[in-house]
């Protein structure tokens, strides 16, 4: 054994929820060559040889109970990657709510043994979940999968900004309780990503920040430029990071909050909330 091994995950099971294209499937593919044992959950077909494949419609409830009793096992990370855009039907159930149904479901099992990691995939879009807070908290308090849909349904929050605030209050709202389990929960805030959803998004989501990286000589992430993050997230050498939420956009975002990158200012403020 060396030091490094805490970055491996040799004799560890991970499940990737979203695992089939994307910043999942760079994260799969990731953990499999740390030595993982991989389970990919997903709407699309999985290609990753040596996975197990288990579809899912993060949608249904009844799809998500269906795909839990495929698992098979205690999960020592769990990697929550899959995510829609705006103008798709049950995105709030696609982006947060059916995600937390399978983490709850871990935990009624006890699949989530101590030590185990939990890591979301985020966006720059839910920064400004603390200005939200009463409300998100309200909705975060529903106790399952159908009140959660019932109350979006009478208050509103069926779009991507909101899916995304959500997941960021989630994670930090579960400081206390994760932690007393022994369970670390982390997300990340990727900044423009070449995947086929921002593909599918062009002109907005990899437009985004284009002056910036411009300005300072980088393109858009890689996948796999975010995957190395999550997947550091949710292993044994990220023992001091819980409940957080990592900004990782190569610095625009701090770049427009201290206006050391003036053009990103006010992108900044309106993602925090502080634009009047």
């Amino acid at each position: 054994m060396t030091l490094f091994d805490a970055f491996r995950y040799d004799g560890k099971r991970a499940v990737v929820v979203g695992g089939a294209t994307g910043m999942g499937a760079a994260a799969a593919e990731l953990l499999q060559s740390a030595g993982a044992e991989v389970v990919v959950m997903d709407y699309a077909e999985v290609s990753l040889a040596g996975a197990k494949a288990i579809h899912v419609n993060l949608a249904e409830r009844d799809s998500i109970d269906a795909a839990f009793d495929q698992i098979g096992g205690p999960v020592d990370a769990l990697l929550s990657c899959a995510g829609v855009a705006d103008g798709t039907p049950g995105i709030e159930k696609i982006n947060f709510i059916g995600h937390r149904h399978l983490i709850d479901r871990l935990f009624a099992d006890d699949l989530l043994p101590r030590g185990s990691a939990i890591g979301f995939i985020s966006s720059a879009a839910g920064l400004g979940w603390e200005s939200n807070l009463p409300k998100i908290k309200e909705y975060l308090t529903t106790p399952d999968f159908d009140s959660a849909v019932e109350w979006i349904a009478v208050n509103g929050g069926a779009d991507y900004l909101s899916t995304k605030q959500a997941v960021c209050a989630y994670v930090a709202c579960q400081a206390y309780p994760f932690m007393k389990r022994g369970v670390r929960i982390n997300a990340i805030c990727p900044g423009p990503t070449d995947t086929p959803l921002a593909q599918a998004n062009a002109e907005m989501w990899l437009g985004f920040g284009a002056d910036y990286r411009g300005e300072i000589g980088v393109e858009a992430s890689t996948p796999m430029e975010q995957a190395y993050t999550l997947v550091y997230l949710c292993s044994d050498a990220d023992q001091a990071i819980s409940v957080q939420t990592l900004i990782t956009d190569m610095g625009y975002f701090a770049a427009g909050v201290t206006e050391a990158f003036p053009p990103a200012t006010d992108v900044a403020n309106f993602l925090l909330g502080r634009l009047g």
